[in-house]
C-alpha cells in the first residue's frame, strides 16, 4: 500500500532582532552607564575641591589679639561638615578677635578658638623666676608655678631644728605660658628671666601675694603631651 507523505512546513531559523530604542533592557543599560559616569565625575571633582581656611603663623595663647598678620590662608580638602569646624578665610575675621585657647604654630584655627576679650577668664601675670627656666618653657607651654619662702634669719624664728620653716608650695598648676623674656647679651648671667603666665582669677590672690613676699618663684614645665 502506498504511503502518503504529509506536506509539513519547513522549520525556519530564528533570527535575533536588533533591540529598538524602546527596549526596556537597552534603556536600563543606558541609565546605568550614565549614572556610573556621573558618579565618577562627581568623585573626581569632589576630591579636587578645596576650601580656604586660616592657619596660625605662630602660637596663639588665650587672650592674645588675633588679626590677619597672625594668620595665613591655606587651601585644604575637608568634608563639608568638618569645614565648618575651622575659621573660613572666605569671610572677614571678627573685629577685636582674641584667642580663647592655645593653638599651636601652623595649626588650622578651630572656630571655637576665637572670641572676644570678655570671654577670656584668665589674666596675664609677669612672674620673675630665680633661675633660668627650662627650654621647654615657651609660649603655649603648660607649667606649674612654685613658691619657696625665704628661710628665717634666726633659729628662734624657725623653731627647733628648723622644723617649723615653711617649705615650697604650689601657687598655680597647669597654667599656660603667654610669653617668656630671657635676658640676653651681658645680662644673660645676671638678669632674671620673666615668664608671663595666664592665671585663673581664683588663683590670682595667692600668686600676687607671693610676688610681694620674700622668697623665690620657679616655673616648671608639665611633662608629656599635656605640657605642649
Amino acid at each position: 500500500m502506498d504511503t502518503a507523505l504529509l506536506d509539513l512546513p519547513a522549520p525556519t531559523a530564528a533570527r535575533l532582532r536588533r533591540p529598538g530604542w524602546r527596549d526596556p533592557r537597552l534603556l536600563a543599560g543606558i541609565v546605568l552607564v550614565a549614572a556610573a559616569v556621573a558618579l565618577g565625575a562627581w568623585a573626581v571633582r569632589s576630591a579636587q575641591e578645596t576650601v580656604p581656611v586660616y592657619a596660625t603663623r605662630g602660637v596663639l595663647v588665650p587672650g592674645s589679639a588675633v588679626g590677619p598678620d597672625d594668620l595665613v590662608v591655606v587651601e585644604v580638602r575637608l568634608p563639608e561638615l568638618a569645614g565648618a569646624e575651622y575659621v573660613s578665610a572666605s569671610r572677614a575675621l571678627p573685629q577685636d578677635a582674641v584667642a580663647l585657647r592655645t593653638v599651636g604654630a601652623g595649626e588650622l584655627v578651630p572656630a571655637d578658638a576665637l572670641g572676644s576679650a570678655a570671654d577670656v577668664a584668665l589674666r596675664p601675670v609677669a612672674v620673675p623666676v630665680r633661675s633660668a627656666p627650662s627650654d621647654d618653657v615657651v609660649a603655649g607651654a603648660v607649667v606649674d608655678v612654685w613658691f619657696t619662702p625665704k628661710p628665717p634669719a634666726s633659729s628662734s624664728e624657725q623653731g627647733k631644728d628648723g622644723k617649723d620653716a615653711p617649705g615650697p608650695r604650689t601657687l598655680a598648676t597647669g597654667v599656660t605660658v603667654a610669653e617668656v623674656n630671657r635676658p640676653e647679651g651681658t645680662f644673660a648671667t645676671s638678669g632674671a628671666a620673666v615668664v608671663h603666665v595666664l592665671v585663673p582669677q581664683d588663683a590670682l590672690a595667692s600668686l600676687l601675694a607671693a610676688l610681694s613676699a620674700e622668697g623665690a618663684i620657679d616655673v616648671l614645665p608639665v611633662p608629656g603631651p599635656a605640657g605642649r
